[in-house]
């Protein structure tokens, strides 16, 4: 069946169905090692064997009016982490030019909260063209934007807009109650009717089921997007899912796989959550079909020395 399904994707490319990939989500464990095989033949094949590293910063940590159950910043999170408003402009910008130094092509100022206001935006469109005399790709991910705040990021020069649906539309209650899943849609489509790069992924790991996974993947496929990020749950002790058990790593790489059988030609980086939930396993991401990594720290949780991360771009290079 893999070799079959292999074959069909690298002559068509285009992904394979939600019935194959149920099918390959059901195979037995023994089975893995061939599903991960054809997802790194479709990435050589369609994507190419180079490596994508981006960075991020927690423009604006905390006093967030979400209630998003995964999340440290969100209002029913009791976890101890630092609250600060936007940060000043050349704060921003020297952690680009930290990102820049350690090999970042992408930088994206993340903040929390539903959207910014109409100053935020303004402070942010500067630091956009400031990230863009250093060379890297300018990311923000900002929340729920209508089409005029889009436009202006893009005409600041902004590339890349960033805007997760975080699960699949029927486990999303579960999780979110304060922002709905339309609203997101809607915010992915305003970007890609500007014209901006779409980046838009989820987090796995929340109890979601296999076809709730899947069923993620095929909207993120009608949405077209362009760059998949994947995050794994790490729990965080004060947030609804603090109790929650981690993924095993090959589930893990499993959902690598599966992302790239249905997402053959995009591009799809782990982020958060990866030194945690594959640990010694963290050198198959690519072998199992991811294009890019995440470098740096994340949002309100440690990354791992940046060193460790270019072994593992070193290794896939040779």
């Amino acid at each position: 069946m893999v070799g079959r399904l292999c074959g069909r994707v690298l002559e068509s490319g285009e992904g394979i169905s939600v019935e194959d990939a149920l099918g390959l989500a059901a195979s037995p464990a023994e089975d893995l090692m061939w599903v991960l095989a054809g997802a790194d033949a479709i990435r050589r094949k369609l994507v190419g064997n180079r490596v994508r590293l981006c960075s991020i910063v927690n423009a604006k940590s905390g006093l967030c009016g979400e209630d998003c159950a995964f999340c440290a910043q969100s209002k029913v999170s009791k976890a101890d982490i630092e609250t600060y408003r936007l940060r000043d402009s050349d704060w921003l910008c020297s952690r680009a030019e930290e990102a820049a130094r350690n090999g970042a092509g992408e930088f994206s100022i993340v903040t929390s909260g539903k959207k910014v206001s109409g100053a935020e935006l303004a402070r942010i469109r500067g630091v956009v063209a400031r990230v863009r005399t250093l060379g890297m790709e300018s990311c923000a991910s900002l929340g729920v934007l209508d089409e005029g705040e889009i436009d202006q990021l893009k005409e600041a020069g902004l590339q890349v807009f960033h805007h997760n649906l975080e699960t699949s539309r029927s486990f999303y209650p579960n999780i979110v109650s304060t922002r709905s899943f339309d609203d997101n849609v809607t915010t992915v489509r305003h970007v890609k009717r500007a014209g901006l790069q779409v980046c838009c992924g989820g987090i796995f790991g929340l109890g979601e089921s296999w076809e709730q996974r899947i069923e993620l993947f095929s909207q993120l496929r009608e949405l077209d997007v362009d760059r998949v990020p994947i995050n794994f749950l790490i729990p965080i002790e004060g947030t609804p899912l603090g109790d929650s058990p981690l993924l095993h790593p090959l589930e893990a790489l499993k959902i690598i796989a599966i992302a790239r059988w249905m997402l053959p030609g995009k591009h799809i980086n782990v982020a958060g959550g990866r030194e945690r939930v594959l640990g010694q396993f963290q050198s198959m991401v690519f072998f199992a079909g991811a294009s890019g990594i995440l470098i740096g720290n994340y949002l309100t949780t440690k990354g791992r020395g940046v060193e460790e991360d270019w072994e593992l771009v070193r290794a896939i290079s040779t």
